[in-house]
């Protein structure tokens, strides 16, 4: 269990932060900027269940998803290379259950969508724009983790389940969106001189 006791201590006033396994590195690194993003994502999916007035079942599974988003960035902030916590007892990893998860949620709720016959616009009801913006800043995480995987090990497990939250997220967005039927669908060319066309 985490314990804090202190808020500012002052060591990171140089541009450098601690990792999990004790080493410095600088702040912008591309390892805190993976971990940092999703912390971005967790706050993203905070606002839409402050402000969203979600289903409750998909705010109870959203809920979830944040704390599984506290193991990716417990997962991210420990190398791959680090050896066990202290006591010997293994680090935190994302494991292919916690995806597994997420996909049979997709199937649960994408079973009562209305058929897509176009891209969909962020938009709709306010839940379904909110988490339309945490499905954007999912996406800008998992690109955040694989521009880390290109320097060093990454547990592949974490690119794994932020690709299915974004898939969740999507999902999501239509259910609350009257199961898609009052999703906002992209026109293509519609406001281009002469009408619109295909894509």
């Amino acid at each position: 269990m985490v314990h804090l006791s202190k808020i500012y201590t002052k060591t990171g006033d140089d541009g450098s932060t601690r990792l999990g396994d004790g080493t410095r590195v600088p702040k912008t690194s591309r390892r805190i900027e993976a971990y940092g993003r999703v912390d971005e994502l967790g706050a993203a999916i905070g606002v839409a269940l402050a402000l969203g007035g979600l289903d409750p079942t998909r705010a109870a599974l959203l809920r979830s998803v944040q704390n599984d988003l506290y193991d990716v960035g417990a997962d991210l902030c420990v190398p791959e290379k680090a050896g066990p916590a202290k006591g010997g007892k293994p680090r935190l990893r994302v494991t292919a259950e916690q995806a597994a998860r997420l996909e049979k949620e997709i199937d649960r709720e994408n079973a009562g969508l209305a058929p897509l016959e176009s891209f969909v616009l962020p938009g709709g009801r306010p839940g379904a724009a909110l988490i339309h913006v945490a499905r954007t800043v999912c996406r800008g995480a998992e690109r955040a983790v694989f521009r880390l995987a290109e320097e060093e090990p990454v547990n592949p497990q974490v690119g794994i389940y932020l690709n299915r939250l974004s898939d969740l997220l999507f999902v999501l967005a239509r259910a609350e969106n009257d199961g898609g039927r009052a999703d906002v669908l992209w026109e293509p060319g519609r406001h281009r001189p002469g009408g619109g066309s295909s894509p």
